[in-house]
């Protein structure tokens, strides 16, 4: 009887607390990083000819073929007339003005991302910097993240104040903010087996919470000063209420046994994306697993300071995150 109440006390209501102010930052290191760092945004509409246009993207393959996804079509001529076509649109322009409102010369972005790959250098010492290429495509992608480059489509990363922005839900549009660009490579980059070891053999709903909270936990160290909410993409009023309810949440993973489950519908449920978890409550925002994971890991980081941060992302084992956190008796109590 107390379980179904708090649950619909919850489907009412997702409870929310005072914001909080964020823990203090730590200043990035003095490590120097040698970026390089090109802004691209006034080559594509400065192309006036199909020529031209082949000439661009034989120096820029990597664009070419990951972000305008030249294998999608049947030959060379049919991709350059598809393209050339969609970079001629008067929209194009708009997309130009708007990308140079919202980023100006780009150098506020570049410092971003060099205050990150100062504190990635300073935990993995061997840490080269990828080289970045900012550019607008026309919403065609918005971020490409390997070892050796970046790339950016900063059209969409415009905001709720766009005439143009991409073609998805609502809830997932709140992602896509200027401030989201620099976290969510970094979560690329923490997410990678290179940084993030796994157990493969391990496909529990947990193993892919803790393996997300750790790539969490890696970003955030790299951007102290980012609020939570610039990582997981929630407004502070979902975090607050994470946080205020994680008891229920928790005893609802632990209700529907999902946290040892591999099933694909708790996956689903508690990690993929969707807008609310409806099952915790109607304001329950989706993902949220990935969010608990988070914490686990949080907690598991404040019991075992003397762990470094390759030393955690090198920690393969779940479990041995959950019962060092001891995440379930925290909340619970």
């Amino acid at each position: 009887m107390i379980r179904v109440l708090l649950l619909l006390i919850l489907t009412v209501v997702f409870f929310s607390c005072d914001n909080t102010s964020e823990e203090k930052c730590v200043v990035s290191p003095e490590i120097r990083i040698d970026l390089n760092f090109k802004s691209l945004e006034d080559s594509i509409p400065a192309i006036r000819t199909k020529k031209q246009l082949v000439k661009f993207f034989s120096t820029h393959r990597a664009l070419r073929d990951i972000f305008f996804g030249r294998a999608n079509y049947p030959n060379d001529s049919a991709f350059i007339k598809a393209l050339f076509s969609k970079f001629s649109h008067p929209g194009f322009d708009t997309l130009l003005m708007e990308t140079k409102k919202v980023f100006g010369d780009g150098r506020e972005l570049k410092q971003e991302f060099q205050n990150a790959f100062s504190n990635l250098k300073y935990y993995y010492p061997d840490f080269k910097a990828p080289r970045i290429e900012t550019v607008i495509t026309g919403l065609e992608t918005d971020i490409f993240v390997s070892d050796t480059l970046i790339i950016v489509g900063l059209d969409y990363y415009l905001g709720k104040k766009a005439k143009y922005r991409p073609n998805m839900y609502e809830y997932m549009l709140k992602r896509y903010e200027k401030n989201f660009i620099v976290p969510s490579a970094l979560l690329l980059i923490g997410i990678d087996s290179k940084y993030d070891k796994v157990n493969m053999e391990d496909r529990t709903v947990l193993a892919e919470m803790v393996a997300y909270g750790k790539a969490y936990y890696f970003a955030k160290r790299m951007l102290p000063c980012m609020p939570d909410s610039a990582f997981i993409g929630y407004t502070q009023r979902e975090i607050d209420g994470a946080k205020a309810n994680q008891d229920v949440i928790w005893k609802r993973l632990v209700d529907d046994e999902a946290l040892f489950s591999t099933h694909q519908k708790m996956k689903e449920r508690y990690i993929k994306e969707r807008p609310k978890v409806y099952e915790i409550g109607n304001e329950c925002p989706g993902r949220i697993g990935m969010w608990v994971g988070w914490q686990i890991v949080n907690e598991y980081a404040k019991r075992n300071t003397k762990a470094t941060l390759p030393e955690l992302m090198q920690t393969a084992d779940a479990q041995k995150f959950l019962r060092g956190s001891k995440y379930s008796t925290q909340v619970s109590q």
